[in-house]
């Protein structure tokens, strides 16, 4: 079942941990590739320093995080990397959930040629276990760009389905994001534990 508008008009921290394990799906050129979704992070709007919309701030890249809850925000980083974010709470409020890694379940082979231009069987150990785990290389592997800046994820191109499952969540620190001051120590990631797309496992994780 397709998740609605109403399921991402809620609290940011709340959509971000029932974000995990839902799929990920694009429809592209006759294909369906689709993800189970294993690592998400929150972004808090105006009073968040890590966020793009902190303190307001309207840009042409940011005015998608002001739209309607379910919108598809990307954007594009070291100039060569998309990022896939999800808009949420409610219109005029910029808030989102960055999609940082998935599993792949659906189109494998095609999301191993849009990354490495081999067959998921042609890939090396290390190939496979990076095809999808951090929010450039599934944006890569699932063909998704800029032009699903504002996607409607209420839709049938980008969106995402409901799956019942049961782990356990990881709520820790978010990555890269040091520029942030007393932000960057914000528990607004969560991921689930043991699944081996996860992006990054910090070593005090690791120990608990």
């Amino acid at each position: 079942m397709k998740l609605d508008r109403n399921f991402y008009s809620r609290d940011t921290l709340t959509v971000a941990k029932e974000l995990l394990g839902k799929t990920l799906v694009h429809k592209i050129d006759g294909k369906v590739l689709k993800g189970k979704i294993v690592e998400t992070e929150a972004y808090l709007g105006v009073i968040d320093k890590a966020a793009h919309s902190y303190g307001g701030k309207r840009t042409k890249r940011v005015e998608t995080m002001y739209g309607l809850p379910g919108t598809a925000y990307v954007y594009l980083i070291y100039g060569m990397y998309y990022c896939f974010n999800i808009v949420t709470k409610e219109e005029g409020i910029p808030e989102a959930v960055l999609i940082r890694a998935i599993e792949p379940l659906e189109g494998i082979d095609d999301m191993a040629l849009n990354r490495f231009g081999k067959t998921y069987e042609e890939l090396d150990n290390y190939q496979k276990n990076n095809l999808t785990n951090g929010p450039g290389k599934l944006s890569m592997a699932l063909s998704i760009d800029k032009t699903l800046d504002k996607e409607d994820l209420c839709k049938d191109i980008l969106y995402l389905e409901d799956k019942k499952d049961n782990f356990n969540i990881i709520e820790t620190t978010r990555i890269g994001i040091d520029y942030a001051e007393e932000a960057k120590d914000f528990p607004y990631r969560f991921y689930i534990d043991g699944n081996r797309y996860v992006s990054v496992i910090k070593k005090f994780e690791k120990l608990e």
